[in-house]
């Protein structure tokens, strides 16, 4: 029997992670899924992946503590001999985040530093240890924002940690291409899920401003998101390699 793709997505828990982990589920895909804190709602999206009829498992990760990356991919190791009979695995999506408002003037070191550490540091160093354990054709996905091309205040070391990460994507598919592994990054556009404190779901007037620039006129949900990252994912999306992909019905154009 062939063995099953399978994708490593960290944040998967909740929020636009959960909706990715579902939508790769639903094609067939099996899921190891990080999580930070909340580990009842990760075993709960294991068992949703499960009534898919995938294999899923979850493992707890901070993706701002690089220190600890080797004994995740350790247990990886673990689980994918374990769970999947398998050793390596085929897809990692870099989702795991946190949000910030800080004006440029007012952002501290601290707050620069935690972002710095999550959204790129985090993102580069997972994503070179993940390297033995990730299968030749390959994919691997890198999530940035929106905030990357357009400029809101109180979004510039956020915005500038996701455009970090969009130049190292690039450096990503140039040099693992020779392993046939294709990198891209998927850019959301403002999303109403808790993330940042729900200020796009739970602000009526920031949720009408967002839908105010937006060219088809409302804010993203998570399940705009998801089938995108599922798309990069499959064989109809083995062409596309190194490209920036926003998803955010058409956000300040």
């Amino acid at each position: 029997m062939e063995q099953n793709k399978i994708a490593l997505v960290t944040g998967g828990s909740r929020g636009l992670g959960k909706d990715m982990v579902l939508n790769l589920a639903k094609n067939g895909i099996d899921i190891i899924l990080t999580y930070n804190s909340k580990q009842e709602e990760a075993e709960a999206v294991v068992k949703q992946i499960e009534a898919l009829g995938q294999k899923a498992v979850a493992i707890q990760l901070n993706v701002g503590d690089s220190k600890a990356f080797n004994d995740f991919f350790a247990q990886v190791g673990v689980k994918l001999k374990e769970k999947f009979d398998t050793e390596k695995f085929d897809f990692l999506v870099n989702n795991a985040g946190i949000g910030a408002d800080q004006s440029f003037a007012e952002t501290t070191e601290e707050v620069f530093d935690e972002l710095m550490n999550i959204h790129f540091k985090g993102v580069f160093f997972l994503s070179q240890k993940a390297l033995p354990l990730l299968n030749d054709g390959g994919r691997i996905i890198n999530i940035s924002s929106g905030l990357a091309r357009f400029s809101f205040p109180g979004k510039a070391a956020y915005g500038s940690m996701k455009g970090a990460i969009e130049t190292l994507s690039r450096y990503m598919a140039k040099e693992l291409g020779s392993r046939g592994i294709a990198v891209n990054v998927v850019a959301p556009g403002a999303i109403a899920t808790d993330f940042g404190g729900g200020v796009v779901r739970d602000n009526a007037e920031v949720n009408k401003g967002v839908a105010s620039v937006t060219a088809l006129g409302r804010v993203g949900q998570p399940e705009d998101i998801g089938g995108v990252v599922a798309f990069l994912c499959s064989e109809a999306g083995r062409w596309v390699n190194g490209q920036r992909i926003e998803v955010s019905g058409g956000m300040m154009l």
